[in-house]
C-alpha cells in the first residue's frame, strides 16, 4: 500500500464519554427543608439536555423525570409535589432502592449511570435492606455520590443506622446543605 515509503500513523483521540445522570431524592418529612432546592436541582439537571432520570422518594419511589421536561420550573416543581404520594413523610430509603433496581436497574436509565442520592440518610426501614440494595445500585452504577445535606455541619459524623450501611458503597460524599455544595455537586457531576 504504501510501497516501503514510510508513513506516520495518526489515531483519533479518545471520546469523552457522558453517562447518564439518575438523581433520587429524599422528599421525607426531615428533608422537607432542602426538598424544593433538590427538586430545582433536578429540574436543572434535567433541563441541562444530559440524560437525567429523576426519582422522589419518602416511603416508596416516584419517577418525576417527564414532569420536570416543562419550561416552567414553578409549574414543574408543584406538579411533582402534587405526584409524590409521600412528599414529608416517612422514610424508607431501602425499599425505594429495592424498587428502583427492580423496575429500573437493569435498563439503560440505572446501568453505567452516575447515581445521585440526597438524603440524610435517616431512614425507618431495616439497615440490612439499605445494604443490600445499596450494593445493588453500586455495582450496577458507575459512580455513586451520596448528598447529605447534615454534612455541611463541622461536628456532623454519620451514626444513623441508614448512613452508616449505606456508606461502605459510596464513591463520593458530599453535604447538601446550601446552595453552594449543590453548585460543587453540578462541578463534580460535569467534570
Amino acid at each position: 500500500r504504501t510501497q516501503g515509503e514510510p508513513f506516520h500513523r495518526v489515531w483519533r483521540e479518545p471520546g469523552i464519554r457522558v453517562r447518564p445522570l439518575v438523581l433520587i431524592l429524599d422528599v421525607s418529612g426531615s428533608m422537607a427543608p432542602y426538598a424544593a432546592a433538590l427538586m430545582q436541582f433536578g429540574f436543572a439537571a434535567r433541563a441541562g439536555g444530559r440524560r437525567v432520570e429523576v426519582f422522589c422518594f419518602g416511603t416508596r419511589l416516584t419517577r418525576v423525570t417527564r414532569t420536570l421536561a416543562t419550561r416552567d420550573p414553578d409549574l414543574a416543581l408543584r406538579d411533582a409535589g402534587t405526584l409524590v404520594p409521600d412528599w414529608e413523610g416517612g422514610t424508607r430509603i431501602g425499599a425505594s432502592l429495592k424498587e428502583l433496581m427492580d423496575r429500573w436497574g437493569q435498563r439503560s436509565s440505572v446501568r453505567g449511570s452516575v447515581a445521585v442520592l440526597c438524603s440524610d440518610g435517616l431512614d425507618r426501614g431495616e439497615p440490612e435492606d439499605l445494604r443490600n440494595q445499596m450494593a445493588r445500585l453500586a455495582r450496577l452504577a458507575h459512580r455513586m455520590v451520596w448528598v447529605n445535606p447534615l454534612k455541611g455541619s463541622p461536628r456532623y459524623e454519620p451514626l444513623a443506622r441508614g448512613m452508616a450501611a449505606a456508606l461502605p458503597f459510596v464513591d463520593v460524599f458530599l453535604p447538601g446543605h446550601n446552595v453552594e455544595s449543590l453548585e460543587a455537586l453540578g462541578e463534580i457531576l460535569a467534570g
